[in-house]
């Protein structure tokens, strides 16, 4: 029987972050690639806890791998505490369990609202400019001119009250922290991280704090591997799903 392979894109994204990917997952997955609340053909945003909850009732109770990006992995690592019987494998692409700290929780929850307010106002050209130049995307001046072109296509087309409205909903300050559920985690767990992300730190916590979850950091990537690296990227996740496929 073929497994459903569920991926979550991150903010800003859509469906289409995975399309280097689509054909290799395709050969060995069905796949369920929906654009998250707030984004694409979503347009109406929902906290993370909300959109896990929504996924849950799609699978219908069926098992599904699940491989997340960034906002995506921290929906995917709700969705594996909050329904654990609908996730078989877990991969976190980038992955935070959001912010522990309520005081650093609510500077961010602020900053959120602000930059939320920025997009309204200034409009999504003017976001997206400013959002390429985070520095979690330093690394992205070396990527194929074509990629980095097709990525900015697909931020510009969303509608900014959208991605305004996820920003309020789904961000790290708005989020429930996870960090003391992470150990209820039992299904097998791959965290892939970019040696040159900034945010690496955090992902090593979810890895550290999931038992017998493996890590693997990805050379010369940095926030996304999934772009950066593609063809190390994609052989790491199909190796780790496909490890129990004969059994």
């Amino acid at each position: 029987m073929t497994r459903t392979l569920l991926l979550l894109h991150g903010f800003t994204g859509s469906h289409d972050a995975w399309a280097e990917h689509r054909l290799a997952f395709e050969r060995e997955f069905d796949l369920l690639a929906p654009d998250l609340p707030g984004h694409g053909a979503s347009p109406e945003a929902a906290s993370v806890e909300a959109t896990a909850d929504g996924l849950a009732r799609q699978l219908g109770g069926s098992r599904a791998h699940v491989l997340g990006y960034s906002l995506g992995a921290r929906i995917a690592l709700r969705l594996a505490v909050a329904h654990p019987e609908v996730v078989d494998r877990l991969v976190l692409e980038s992955p935070s369990a959001g912010i522990a700290d309520d005081a650093e929780r609510e500077a961010r929850r602020h900053a959120d609202v602000q930059l939320a307010e920025d997009i309204e106002r200034d409009g999504i050209e003017a976001f997206v400019d400013r959002w390429e130049r985070n520095p979690v995307f330093t690394s992205h001046a070396a990527l194929d001119p074509a990629v980095a072109a097709r990525q900015r296509a697909v931020r510009l087309a969303h509608d900014p009250l959208g991605l305004a409205q996820s920003l309020r909903l789904a961000g790290q300050g708005a989020m429930q922290p996870l960090h003391t559920q992470l150990r209820e985690i039992r299904r097998p767990t791959l965290v892939v991280v970019g040696a040159l992300d900034p945010a690496r730190p955090r992902a090593e916590d979810v890895a550290d704090g999931i038992p017998a979850a493996l890590l693997a950091v990805v050379d010369g990537a940095g926030h996304t591997p999934h772009l950066e690296r593609p063809d190390a990227f994609r052989r790491l996740v199909i190796e780790f799903l496909l490890e129990d496929a004969v059994a």
